[in-house]
This record gives structure tokens, C-alpha cells and sequence, in this order.
């Protein structure tokens, strides 16, 4: 069983930056590609980002292109997410997970991040 725990966010006015961490627990983070999901209140789960498992192909969703960037550290069994030129529209909890297969089986709890105008 894989636990993922994600860290980082916050508040931050508009135009700041934000970077999440996730940490994963076992020695499987490395086998599976990792992605970013965040959810407003009343809105749907949205996908932001996804990374392979090697880390060389990445995805973006297009609310995020150009100013979030998904990366990850397979020693440390960590994944990141680098927000830039953050708005009050980003504002969500952010969720990491893994994708074993088709679906992502594996999700943290989810980090608060909160942008002000």
C-alpha cells in the first residue's frame, strides 16, 4: 500500500508562487506516473498535471500551461508541483496521485492553497 502525503500549500496573493511536495511511502513511487489534481468548492475534480514515471513526459492541463510546472525526484520518492503566476482561480485543494494503470488507484489528502486578488 502506497501513502502519499502532499505539503506546501497556503496563501498567497496573485501573481505569487506556491510549490507542493508529495511524499510517497514504499518503494514503488518510482514505477508509476504521478499527477496533480485540484477541486474548488462546488466544482469538479479537475486534473492539473501528470508526469511519467521516469519524469520525461509531462502533461498539463490547459488552465496551468505556462505557469505550473510538474517534476519528480525518484530517490526521494517525491513528486512537485511549482505554481507561477498563481490567481484567484487556481484557488483549491490540490491532490497528488498515482496511476497504476489506466485509473490513479493511489491519493493523498489534499493541500489548501488559497489565492487572494
Amino acid at each position: 500500500q502506497v501513502q502519499l502525503v502532499e505539503s506546501g500549500g497556503g496563501l498567497v496573493q496573485a501573481g505569487g508562487s506556491l510549490r507542493l511536495s508529495c511524499v510517497a511511502s514504499g518503494r514503488t513511487f518510482s514505477m508509476y506516473p504521478m499527477g496533480w489534481f485540484r477541486q474548488a468548492p462546488g466544482k469538479e475534480r479537475e486534473f492539473v498535471a501528470r508526469i511519467g514515471s521516469s519524469g520525461i513526459s509531462v502533461t498539463y492541463g490547459n488552465p496551468v500551461k505556462g505557469r505550473f510546472s510538474i517534476s519528480r525526484d525518484n530517490a526521494k520518492n517525491t513528486g512537485y508541483l511549482q505554481m507561477n503566476s498563481l490567481q484567484p482561480e487556481d484557488t483549491a485543494s490540490y491532490y497528488c496521485a498515482l496511476q497504476r494503470g489506466v485509473d490513479y488507484d493511489y491519493w493523498g489528502r489534499g493541500t489548501q492553497v488559497t489565492v487572494s486578488s
